[in-house]
């Protein structure tokens, strides 16, 4: 068999080997969207391709000798490359980490802090042997390493059972408070997003200047449902005081023309 012949059953050998790997794993993240069946597709791919690249160098004499002597150099071979992708490995080390202790799964959204400092925001898409991939609200995409992930400090809301939010708003001193609350109760209630019932409170939370501030809790059973639910309820919130007749206070500004009175003609 010739040399072109060979080389061209190997390829064909690793891109077949490849798809057929993504296509199980595909139908895994199906069911599952752990975040280590990511890593382990990926470390599956290096494997196969370190396989077939030896063995593809074993079929030729000019190579042939090469590929034993690095193998019986492996130990020295290691840590020449241990020391020269300390970074690299250590990103490897870290997702493998990471896959056992689950952190976080595939589209779930995360906080990743460091130092006080938010280094990205969103929702995890994937997870490789050198990085993790967070898809920020704006858009952009946070390419993280692995190792920064080990490091840092990872807030999970999909870790509690349901999310609550904070809802506030200001009536004025004038306004029917009991009447208020109802209403405020009563569309918390009603939204099809929440899970908030009659038990749930409605407080006055503080005074300001200009009223009294009302609020409460809005349950929901995911991050994204709590987005939509308050928004809906703060917008709800406006339209039924405006017909109700409970004021919301802002503060305007009057601006008026002034014009200053004509000189004395003595003295000029």
């Amino acid at each position: 068999m010739g040399l072109l012949s060979k080389v061209g059953i190997f390829v064909v050998i690793i891109l077949l080997s490849n798809y057929l790997v993504s296509l199980v794993f595909k139908y895994i993240a199906k069911k599952s969207k752990a975040v280590h069946l990511r890593f382990t597709k990926s470390a599956i791919n290096v494997i196969i391709d370190v396989i077939a690249f030896y063995s593809l160098a074993q079929q030729f004499e000019m190579t042939k000798d090469i590929s034993k002597v690095l193998l019986q150099s492996g130990s020295l071979i290691l840590a020449i490359a241990t020391f020269a992708a300390q970074q690299a490995l250590g990103n490897v080390i870290s997702g493998i980490s990471l896959s056992v202790s689950k952190p976080y799964n595939v589209d779930e959204k995360i906080r990743v802090l460091q130092g006080g400092t938010v280094l990205a925001e969103g929702l995890v898409k994937d997870v490789t042997l050198r990085h993790t991939l967070i898809y920020q609200f704006n858009g952009e995409t946070c390419i993280v390493p692995n190792s920064v992930m080990d490091s840092a400090v990872v807030i999970n809301t999909n870790f509690t059972e349901n999310i609550g939010n904070y809802v506030e708003i200001e009536i004025g001193y004038g306004a029917d408070i009991e009447k208020a609350i109802g209403i405020m109760r009563q569309i918390c209630v009603e939204h099809e997003l929440t899970l908030n019932t009659e038990a749930n409170a409605v407080t006055a939370s503080g005074y300001t200047q200009n009223g009294v501030i009302l609020k409460t809790i809005i349950w929901t059973r995911n991050l994204n449902d709590s987005f939509r639910a308050c928004s809906d309820i703060r917008v709800a919130l406006v339209r039924e005081f405006g017909k109700c007749g409970i004021e919301i206070p802002y503060q305007t500004v009057t601006i008026s023309n002034y014009e200053p009175a004509e000189k004395e003609s003595a003295g000029v």
